[in-house]
């Protein structure tokens, strides 16, 4: 898979565009500043926006060159990430360390996601919330973006099913109009949750 998203990345423009998701912006800006871990950070669009927000940012990828790409991004606005390439069922980050943990756009194969959620929560403070947003089954029949495979897209029962223990604030399915560079635009049909862990 990271053969895939390294061919993506290695296009000149930032292929999801270098402004941050709308709804991880909107949720970061109600929260004090902390730390994050942002999974599957891809060219590091939302990673550099935490950090220009005094956010600590921990970003992880299997691809190379979209690590280049977010490392650039920083160094252009004068920021520091923390930003490593691992596999997401690999990598591990201390039990109770982080504010926020944010999934945009990461989808897992069905075999794999329960258990990176499980870490997700794990890494997590007491009071420390998961940010997701994600495709759902509907969104098979756009063109606006995402896995083409059912069983990697979301519903509010995977969600409530994955995050159980955690108190969830936000859990809407949705329509909406994507405008995040050249492979997320037009119609979509997403999935937005947060949730806190008690």
């Amino acid at each position: 898979m990271s053969d895939f998203w390294n061919e993506r990345y290695s296009e000149k423009e930032y292929v999801y565009g270098e402004a941050p998701n709308v709804f991880f912006a909107t949720q970061l800006n109600t929260l004090p500043q902390g730390t994050i871990i942002l999974p599957c950070e891809g060219e590091g669009r939302n990673a550099v926006y935490a950090a220009a927000e005094g956010w600590k940012v921990n970003a992880f990828d299997s691809s190379e060159a979209g690590k280049i790409k977010a490392v650039q991004l920083a160094d252009k606005r004068k920021l520091v990430i923390d930003y490593v390439i691992d596999d997401a069922t690999a990598i591990n980050y201390p039990e109770n360390s982080v504010d926020v943990v944010a999934f945009i756009y990461a989808h897992f194969p069905v075999s794999i996601r329960t258990q990176i959620h499980r870490k997700a929560i794990q890494w997590l403070k007491p009071g420390g919330k998961i940010i997701i947003e994600a495709f759902n089954p509907d969104q098979l029949k756009n063109n606006s973006g995402g896995p083409k495979e059912l069983s990697m897209l979301y519903t509010e029962e995977i969600l409530k099913e994955d995050f159980q223990e955690l108190q969830i604030e936000c859990l809407q399915t949705l329509q909406t109009i994507l405008s995040e560079g050249e492979y997320h635009q037009g119609v979509a049909d997403i999935i937005r949750f947060v949730a806190v862990k008690k």
